[in-house]
Protein backbone atom coordinates (compact mmCIF):
# COMPACT_ATOMS: atom_id res chain seq x y z
CA UNK A 1 0.00 0.00 0.00
CA UNK A 2 0.88 3.74 -0.88
CA UNK A 3 2.93 6.50 2.01
CA UNK A 4 1.40 9.54 1.55
CA UNK A 5 3.43 12.38 1.77
CA UNK A 6 2.10 15.18 4.18
CA UNK A 7 2.91 18.30 2.35
CA UNK A 8 1.61 20.79 0.65
CA UNK A 9 3.75 21.98 -1.67
CA UNK A 10 3.69 18.92 -4.23
CA UNK A 11 7.13 19.94 -5.86
CA UNK A 12 9.18 17.83 -3.72
CA UNK A 13 11.26 15.33 -4.85
CA UNK A 14 9.06 12.43 -3.17
CA UNK A 15 6.25 12.79 -4.62
CA UNK A 16 7.89 12.10 -8.08
CA UNK A 17 9.40 8.78 -6.35
CA UNK A 18 6.06 7.47 -5.56
CA UNK A 19 4.51 8.19 -9.12
CA UNK A 20 7.54 6.12 -10.51
CA UNK A 21 7.05 3.63 -7.99
CA UNK A 22 3.07 3.41 -8.90
CA UNK A 23 2.95 4.63 -5.48
CA UNK A 24 -0.02 7.65 -6.23
CA UNK A 25 0.66 9.00 -2.86
CA UNK A 26 -1.35 12.85 -4.27
CA UNK A 27 -4.88 10.40 -5.01
CA UNK A 28 -5.97 9.59 -0.98
CA UNK A 29 -9.49 10.78 -0.18
CA UNK A 30 -10.17 11.83 3.82
CA UNK A 31 -11.49 8.16 4.41
CA UNK A 32 -8.13 7.14 3.21
CA UNK A 33 -6.19 9.73 5.41
CA UNK A 34 -8.10 9.07 8.88
CA UNK A 35 -6.97 5.63 8.48
CA UNK A 36 -4.13 5.93 7.66
CA UNK A 37 -0.97 4.95 9.91
CA UNK A 38 0.92 8.70 11.01
CA UNK A 39 4.42 8.14 11.05
CA UNK A 40 6.40 11.48 11.80
CA UNK A 41 10.07 12.26 10.79
CA UNK A 42 12.38 14.19 12.48
CA UNK A 43 15.15 14.31 9.73
CA UNK A 44 18.20 15.95 11.75
CA UNK A 45 20.67 15.02 9.25
CA UNK A 46 23.16 17.36 7.50
CA UNK A 47 22.29 19.49 4.56
CA UNK A 48 24.11 17.21 2.34
CA UNK A 49 21.72 13.70 3.67
CA UNK A 50 18.54 15.45 3.76
CA UNK A 51 17.32 14.43 0.64
CA UNK A 52 19.12 11.07 0.70
CA UNK A 53 17.70 10.42 4.19
CA UNK A 54 14.20 10.90 3.07
CA UNK A 55 14.79 8.93 0.04
CA UNK A 56 15.75 5.86 2.16
CA UNK A 57 13.31 5.93 4.94
CA UNK A 58 10.19 6.83 2.17
CA UNK A 59 11.07 3.43 0.45
CA UNK A 60 11.75 1.36 3.52
CA UNK A 61 8.33 2.23 4.55
CA UNK A 62 6.71 2.12 1.47
CA UNK A 63 8.57 -1.79 1.29
CA UNK A 64 7.25 -2.42 4.83
CA UNK A 65 3.49 -1.04 4.74
CA UNK A 66 2.36 -4.47 3.28
CA UNK A 67 -1.57 -3.82 3.31
CA UNK A 68 -1.52 -0.49 5.56
CA UNK A 69 -1.59 2.69 4.48
CA UNK A 70 1.16 4.91 5.88
CA UNK A 71 1.18 9.07 6.23
CA UNK A 72 4.62 10.63 6.29
CA UNK A 73 4.69 13.83 8.16
CA UNK A 74 8.32 15.85 8.16
CA UNK A 75 9.53 17.78 10.84
CA UNK A 76 12.87 19.94 11.67
CA UNK A 77 14.46 21.25 14.25
CA UNK A 78 15.11 24.89 14.39
CA UNK A 79 18.56 25.07 16.03
CA UNK A 80 19.85 22.50 14.06
CA UNK A 81 22.78 24.09 11.89
CA UNK A 82 22.22 24.43 8.39
CA UNK A 83 23.46 25.95 5.16
CA UNK A 84 21.37 29.16 3.73
CA UNK A 85 20.22 26.41 0.97
CA UNK A 86 19.74 23.75 4.40
CA UNK A 87 17.45 26.06 6.10
CA UNK A 88 15.53 27.48 2.92
CA UNK A 89 14.94 23.45 1.89
CA UNK A 90 13.30 22.93 5.29
CA UNK A 91 11.27 25.87 5.31
CA UNK A 92 9.93 24.45 2.54
CA UNK A 93 9.13 21.26 3.33
CA UNK A 94 8.85 20.82 6.86
CA UNK A 95 7.56 21.62 9.69
CA UNK A 96 8.79 22.59 12.80
CA UNK A 97 9.10 21.87 16.44
CA UNK A 98 6.14 23.63 17.48
CA UNK A 99 3.50 21.71 15.16
CA UNK A 100 4.76 18.43 16.10
CA UNK A 101 3.80 19.20 19.60
CA UNK A 102 0.07 20.00 18.57
CA UNK A 103 0.48 16.92 16.17
CA UNK A 104 -1.43 13.03 16.62
CA UNK A 105 1.29 10.74 15.44
CA UNK A 106 1.11 7.37 15.74
CA UNK A 107 5.06 6.52 15.73
CA UNK A 108 8.17 8.77 14.97
CA UNK A 109 11.18 8.71 13.36
CA UNK A 110 14.34 10.18 14.68
CA UNK A 111 17.71 10.38 13.21
CA UNK A 112 20.72 10.66 13.97
CA UNK A 113 23.50 13.96 13.53
CA UNK A 114 26.99 14.46 12.54
CA UNK A 115 28.03 15.31 16.37
CA UNK A 116 30.29 18.25 16.38
CA UNK A 117 30.01 18.70 20.32
CA UNK A 118 32.15 17.61 23.10
CA UNK A 119 28.91 16.82 24.79
CA UNK A 120 25.72 16.09 24.02
CA UNK A 121 23.92 18.31 25.86
CA UNK A 122 26.55 21.17 24.19
CA UNK A 123 24.43 20.38 20.65
CA UNK A 124 22.69 23.42 19.90
CA UNK A 125 19.63 21.34 19.33
CA UNK A 126 19.94 19.62 23.08
CA UNK A 127 16.87 21.71 24.25
CA UNK A 128 14.18 20.68 21.35
CA UNK A 129 15.99 17.12 21.38
CA UNK A 130 15.11 16.93 25.07
CA UNK A 131 11.63 18.61 24.44
CA UNK A 132 10.66 15.97 21.51
CA UNK A 133 11.55 13.01 23.67
CA UNK A 134 9.49 14.00 26.70
CA UNK A 135 6.18 14.49 24.15
CA UNK A 136 7.27 11.68 22.20
CA UNK A 137 7.14 9.06 25.67
CA UNK A 138 3.55 10.79 26.52
CA UNK A 139 1.90 11.12 23.09
CA UNK A 140 3.25 8.05 20.43
CA UNK A 141 2.48 4.91 20.44
CA UNK A 142 6.15 4.28 19.21
CA UNK A 143 8.92 5.74 18.61
CA UNK A 144 12.18 5.14 16.32
CA UNK A 145 15.87 6.72 17.53
CA UNK A 146 18.67 6.34 15.62
CA UNK A 147 22.48 6.75 15.62
CA UNK A 148 22.96 9.43 17.53
CA UNK A 149 19.72 10.32 18.81
CA UNK A 150 19.97 6.72 20.77
CA UNK A 151 22.76 8.45 22.45
CA UNK A 152 20.80 11.94 23.12
CA UNK A 153 17.51 9.78 24.13
CA UNK A 154 19.40 6.92 26.33
CA UNK A 155 21.33 9.47 28.02
CA UNK A 156 17.85 12.03 28.45
CA UNK A 157 15.64 9.29 29.54
CA UNK A 158 18.71 7.77 32.18
CA UNK A 159 21.87 9.42 31.84
CA UNK A 160 23.90 6.51 30.23
CA UNK A 161 26.99 8.83 28.75
CA UNK A 162 28.25 7.37 25.13
CA UNK A 163 32.00 6.60 24.66
CA UNK A 164 34.24 7.92 22.53
CA UNK A 165 35.71 5.38 20.04
CA UNK A 166 39.61 5.56 19.16
CA UNK A 167 38.15 5.07 15.58
CA UNK A 168 35.00 5.47 13.30
CA UNK A 169 32.89 2.77 13.73
CA UNK A 170 32.05 2.13 10.02
CA UNK A 171 31.25 -0.75 7.97
CA UNK A 172 28.08 -3.71 7.29
CA UNK A 173 28.55 -5.99 10.77
CA UNK A 174 26.93 -9.69 10.94
CA UNK A 175 24.55 -9.08 14.06
CA UNK A 176 22.76 -11.75 15.81
CA UNK A 177 19.34 -11.79 17.03
CA UNK A 178 19.63 -12.72 21.01
CA UNK A 179 15.80 -12.46 21.40
CA UNK A 180 12.09 -13.07 20.24
CA UNK A 181 10.76 -9.87 20.14
CA UNK A 182 7.34 -9.32 18.39
CA UNK A 183 10.00 -6.82 16.36
CA UNK A 184 12.08 -9.81 15.45
CA UNK A 185 9.35 -11.45 13.94
CA UNK A 186 10.45 -13.05 10.94
CA UNK A 187 13.81 -11.56 11.13
CA UNK A 188 16.73 -14.28 10.59
CA UNK A 189 19.06 -15.42 13.46
CA UNK A 190 21.82 -13.70 11.36
CA UNK A 191 21.48 -10.36 9.26
CA UNK A 192 24.13 -7.89 8.48
CA UNK A 193 23.42 -4.08 9.12
CA UNK A 194 25.47 -0.78 8.46
CA UNK A 195 26.75 0.66 10.78
CA UNK A 196 28.52 4.81 11.42
CA UNK A 197 28.91 6.21 14.68
CA UNK A 198 32.06 8.06 16.65
CA UNK A 199 30.69 6.94 19.82
CA UNK A 200 28.90 3.44 21.61
CA UNK A 201 26.90 3.14 24.57
CA UNK A 202 27.61 -0.05 26.84
CA UNK A 203 25.53 -3.43 26.99
CA UNK A 204 25.75 -3.06 30.51
CA UNK A 205 24.58 0.16 31.17
CA UNK A 206 21.66 -0.53 28.83
CA UNK A 207 20.52 -3.71 30.52
CA UNK A 208 21.09 -2.04 34.10
CA UNK A 209 18.71 0.99 33.44
CA UNK A 210 16.00 -2.03 31.42
CA UNK A 211 16.56 -1.78 28.01
CA UNK A 212 16.35 -5.07 26.05
CA UNK A 213 18.54 -6.07 23.46
CA UNK A 214 17.66 -7.07 20.58
CA UNK A 215 20.48 -7.83 17.98
CA UNK A 216 24.33 -7.32 18.92
CA UNK A 217 27.49 -8.27 17.23
CA UNK A 218 31.03 -8.89 18.43
CA UNK A 219 32.80 -6.58 16.49
CA UNK A 220 30.25 -3.60 16.81
CA UNK A 221 28.35 -3.97 19.84
CA UNK A 222 24.88 -3.64 20.35
CA UNK A 223 22.49 -3.09 17.67
CA UNK A 224 19.15 -2.56 18.31
CA UNK A 225 17.46 -2.54 21.52
CA UNK A 226 13.96 -1.60 22.85
CA UNK A 227 12.32 0.25 26.09
CA UNK A 228 9.08 1.75 27.17
CA UNK A 229 8.79 5.03 28.28
CA UNK A 230 5.80 5.81 29.68
CA UNK A 231 2.99 5.28 27.25
CA UNK A 232 5.47 4.70 24.25
CA UNK A 233 7.65 1.55 22.68
CA UNK A 234 10.97 3.67 22.20
CA UNK A 235 12.94 1.75 19.59
CA UNK A 236 17.14 1.99 19.63
CA UNK A 237 18.44 1.49 16.05
CA UNK A 238 22.46 2.04 16.94
CA UNK A 239 23.36 1.34 13.21
CA UNK A 240 21.18 2.07 9.92
CA UNK A 241 19.19 -0.06 8.41
CA UNK A 242 17.57 2.41 6.07
CA UNK A 243 20.76 3.06 4.25
CA UNK A 244 21.60 1.94 0.60
CA UNK A 245 23.75 -0.26 -1.00
CA UNK A 246 25.94 3.31 -1.70
CA UNK A 247 25.75 5.41 1.44
CA UNK A 248 28.73 4.25 3.14
CA UNK A 249 30.89 4.86 -0.03
CA UNK A 250 29.84 8.19 0.43
CA UNK A 251 30.34 8.95 3.36
CA UNK A 252 33.88 7.42 3.08
CA UNK A 253 34.73 9.65 0.32
CA UNK A 254 33.46 12.45 1.95
CA UNK A 255 35.71 12.56 4.65
CA UNK A 256 38.34 11.59 2.92
CA UNK A 257 37.81 15.17 1.19
CA UNK A 258 38.14 16.72 4.59
CA UNK A 259 41.10 14.92 4.82
CA UNK A 260 42.32 16.10 1.89
CA UNK A 261 41.85 19.61 2.37
CA UNK A 262 42.81 19.59 5.87
CA UNK A 263 40.17 20.03 7.69
CA UNK A 264 40.29 16.40 9.63
CA UNK A 265 43.81 15.29 10.73
CA UNK A 266 43.35 11.95 10.43
CA UNK A 267 43.04 9.76 7.18
CA UNK A 268 38.99 7.80 7.79
CA UNK A 269 38.59 4.46 8.49
CA UNK A 270 37.64 2.17 5.72
CA UNK A 271 34.23 0.86 5.99
CA UNK A 272 34.56 -2.81 7.27
CA UNK A 273 32.90 -6.04 5.26
CA UNK A 274 31.78 -3.69 2.32
CA UNK A 275 34.35 -3.73 -0.41
CA UNK A 276 35.54 -6.99 -2.28
CA UNK A 277 39.12 -7.54 -2.52
CA UNK A 278 40.16 -5.24 -5.54
CA UNK A 279 38.11 -2.14 -4.54
CA UNK A 280 40.70 -3.10 -0.83
CA UNK A 281 43.37 -2.92 -2.71
CA UNK A 282 42.42 0.16 -4.77
CA UNK A 283 41.55 1.88 -1.73
CA UNK A 284 44.53 1.36 -0.01
CA UNK A 285 46.82 2.49 -2.88
CA UNK A 286 44.19 5.42 -2.78
CA UNK A 287 45.53 6.14 0.48
CA UNK A 288 49.28 5.43 0.61
CA UNK A 289 49.11 8.51 -2.03
CA UNK A 290 46.96 10.95 -0.26
CA UNK A 291 49.28 10.42 3.41
CA UNK A 292 52.68 10.86 0.73
CA UNK A 293 51.17 13.96 -1.45
CA UNK A 294 47.91 15.38 0.61
CA UNK A 295 46.21 17.42 -1.61
CA UNK A 296 42.10 18.65 -2.12
CA UNK A 297 42.93 18.10 -5.84
CA UNK A 298 43.55 14.57 -5.31
CA UNK A 299 39.86 14.00 -4.62
CA UNK A 300 38.85 14.28 -8.54
CA UNK A 301 40.98 11.26 -8.50
CA UNK A 302 38.75 9.56 -6.18
CA UNK A 303 37.61 6.27 -8.02
CA UNK A 304 33.75 6.22 -6.72
CA UNK A 305 31.85 5.08 -10.06
CA UNK A 306 33.88 1.78 -10.02
CA UNK A 307 33.65 0.83 -6.76
CA UNK A 308 30.03 2.05 -6.64
CA UNK A 309 28.69 -0.38 -9.85
CA UNK A 310 30.30 -3.33 -7.33
CA UNK A 311 28.48 -2.86 -4.06
CA UNK A 312 25.01 -4.78 -2.56
CA UNK A 313 22.38 -4.13 -0.12
CA UNK A 314 22.51 -7.36 1.77
CA UNK A 315 20.50 -5.89 4.58
CA UNK A 316 17.15 -4.72 3.05
CA UNK A 317 15.02 -7.47 3.47
CA UNK A 318 16.36 -8.08 7.48
CA UNK A 319 15.69 -3.85 7.56
CA UNK A 320 12.54 -3.64 5.48
CA UNK A 321 10.83 -7.24 8.17
CA UNK A 322 11.82 -5.21 11.10
CA UNK A 323 10.51 -1.82 9.93
CA UNK A 324 6.64 -3.92 8.76
CA UNK A 325 7.00 -5.00 12.62
CA UNK A 326 7.19 -2.17 13.68
CA UNK A 327 4.37 -0.23 11.74
CA UNK A 328 2.32 -3.59 12.56
CA UNK A 329 3.04 -2.73 16.05
CA UNK A 330 1.62 0.77 15.12
CA UNK A 331 -1.16 -0.07 13.60
CA UNK A 332 -2.38 -2.86 16.42
CA UNK A 333 -2.09 -0.56 19.29
CA UNK A 334 -3.97 2.42 17.23
CA UNK A 335 -6.86 -0.16 16.82
CA UNK A 336 -6.90 -1.08 20.42
CA UNK A 337 -7.02 2.08 21.73
CA UNK A 338 -9.59 3.05 19.10
CA UNK A 339 -11.49 -0.13 20.62
CA UNK A 340 -10.97 1.05 24.41
CA UNK A 341 -12.26 4.44 23.29
CA UNK A 342 -15.14 3.55 21.55
CA UNK A 343 -16.15 1.29 24.82
CA UNK A 344 -15.70 4.27 27.12
CA UNK A 345 -18.33 6.69 24.95
CA UNK A 346 -20.62 3.52 25.29
CA UNK A 347 -20.38 3.73 29.21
Amino acid sequence: MPVFIDLDSQDHHLFRRASSNGNNALSANHAVLANCVNIGLINNMPDSALIATERQLFDLLSGAAGNLNVRLHLYTMEATPRTDWGRDYVRRFYSGIPNLLNSNLDGLIVTGAEPKAARLTEEPYWGSFQQVMDWAKENTLSSVCSCLAVHGAVLHFDQIERHPLPRKCIGIFTQTKITDHPLMVGVPSNLTIPHSRWNDVYEGSLVESGYRILTKSAKAGVDSFVKRHQKSLFVYFHGHPEYEAQTLLGEYRRDIGRFLRRESENYPAMPKNYFDGDAVKTLVAFEREALSDRQPDLFASFPVDRLARDLRNTWHSAAEQIYRNWILYLSSQKNRQSKLSAVDDLV
